[in-house]
């Protein structure tokens, strides 16, 4: 679509469409008249979503944007890593690109909304989706902990700033994760600890008292797990009601009883590659399931297709 021919192309099949999404820098479209202001004049009715760093409009708006450098600026990698004093202290990124797959899902939510809209009488409209913002708006329970106190929360590792005890512990054979939601339930750890005085001491008694004294239990919680190994603790803290679970590297995940009982991986036939694997869609509808029917598509395999099957396009015009 530098050319005019192309841009024409892509007006035609704006005529005929729903939806258009773009990640290009901000009003980099517009020369080749391609912006939503040019679209929405061949098709009012046309939902626009531009996904972009830092969004249409503000002092960074010109500015390229990358899913690592957003998880620094947006404040994501102040709160993720060991804490200052660790070995290994420093912030760290999240080992997959989080905010990218976070703005793609708000974008589906947004756009789905945009249609909802459309349908119930509205028009067409244009969605201004930044990374930077999706990034913000993720903080979460981190953000309003910030909002409401005015402190800036610090790393904890793979610690929780409100909840205690929530966070990894060593054991016998490598480490695992405990989630103590309530009171009850660290009594029942306690329990099976092998020291359930901990649930009346009354520096631990509450989750509010575990928080003020993290520094005293969670040592105390690290040299009573290493006795057991990481299936010894999951077992009998799954019988007692505590939520707890390993950590489990990618090839014990795919071999998990229940990943596999719920088909998370899939394979699809490929153009070139025969059989490739997928990870399937988390999405389950009971009505409506979801269908795989093409592994990813070779480098412009649809082109032809979808300019003979929307436009209308004579082969000779397509080649």
């Amino acid at each position: 679509f530098t050319r005019p021919e192309g841009q024409q192309l892509v007006r035609e099949l704006a005529a005929k469409s729903d939806i258009v999404i773009e990640n290009f820098k901000v009003g980099g479209l517009a020369a080749y008249g391609l912006d939503y202001e040019s679209l929405k004049a061949v098709n009012p009715r046309l939902i626009y979503c531009s996904i972009t760093g830092f969004g249409q409009t503000g002092p960074y708006a010109k500015r390229a944007g990358y899913d690592f450098m957003i998880q620094g600026l947006g404040g994501l990698m102040s709160l993720t890593g060991r804490p200052e004093g660790d070995e290994g202290a420093g912030p760290v990124k999240v080992g997959v690109a989080l905010t990218d797959i976070l703005t793609g899902l708000y974008s589906t939510v947004a756009i789905l909304a945009a249609l909802a809209h459309r349908d119930q009488g509205g028009g067409g409209q244009h969605i201004d989706m930044a990374l930077l913002d999706v990034q913000v708006a993720c903080l979460a329970n981190q953000a309003m902990n910030y909002l409401t106190t005015g402190v800036a929360p610090k790393r904890l590792g793979n610690a929780h700033p409100n909840i205690v005890p929530y966070q990894d512990f060593p054991t016998a054979d490598g480490d695992f994760i405990l989630t103590v939601g309530n009171d009850g339930q660290f009594r029942k750890f306690a329990e099976v600890a092998g020291q359930p005085q901990w649930a009346d001491d009354p520096r631990f008694a509450t989750n509010k008292l575990r928080v003020a004294n993290r520094a005293v239990l969670i040592p105390l919680i690290r040299q009573a797990t290493v006795f057991k190994t990481t299936a010894e603790w999951v077992s009998q803290l799954e019988l007692a009601g505590v939520p707890c679970g390993p950590i489990n590297d990618l090839a014990q995940v795919f071999a998990d009883p229940q990943v596999v009982a719920r088909g998370l991986a899939v394979e699809l036939p490929h153009a070139l590659a025969g059989m490739v694997p997928q990870v399937a869609s988390p999405i389950r509808l009971s009505q409506t399931p979801v269908e795989y029917r093409n592994a990813p598509p070779l480098l412009g395999e649809h082109t032809a297709e979808v300019l003979q099957r929307v436009l209308g396009m004579r082969v000779e015009a397509v080649d």
